[in-house]
């Protein structure tokens, strides 16, 4: 049970540094970025971080829905809301609607996962490859 604890917070804290790094990155390269690329990139990254912030937390706590929802949330809402602040104010809106939906089902989603280990790898395996792709498409723009 000790394992699995640290088994979640390290890989919360794995989305942590792949997001900042991404973001680093991103904001080296805003200005040449279009604003649909940059509008996807805010949706995917707030979605994406929110939905594997539910499923850590509600697979580490598991009766505290409440407060799960509200927390995984509002890291949707602040990483869609930084990721779209570096393109305009209209994929700032995109990024914090579209982390405001997924952190409020990720947690529902996590709890019928019922601890799935399989389920939790899938999800960060998600996660890893569409910052790859984000990091690729941005690259490439």
């Amino acid at each position: 049970m000790r394992n699995m604890v640290a088994f979640y917070l390290f890989l919360f804290y794995l989305n942590i540094l792949l997001i900042v790094f991404v973001f680093a990155y991103l904001f080296r390269i805003r200005k040449l970025i279009g604003f649909q690329l940059g509008m996807t990139i805010s949706m995917v990254t707030g979605g994406f971080f929110a939905f594997t912030t539910g499923v850590i937390f509600i697979y580490l706590y598991p009766f505290h829905f409440l407060a799960i929802t509200i927390a995984a949330t509002l890291a949707g809402m602040a990483v869609g809301s930084l990721f779209g602040g570096l393109f305009d104010y209209q994929t700032l809106l995109s990024g914090y609607s579209n982390g405001l939906m997924m952190g409020i089902m990720a947690p529902m989603v996590g709890a019928v996962a019922k601890n799935s280990v399989y389920f939790l790898s899938f999800t960060e395996c998600l996660f890893f490859v569409s910052m790859l792709f984000i990091l690729f498409s941005a690259k490439k723009s």
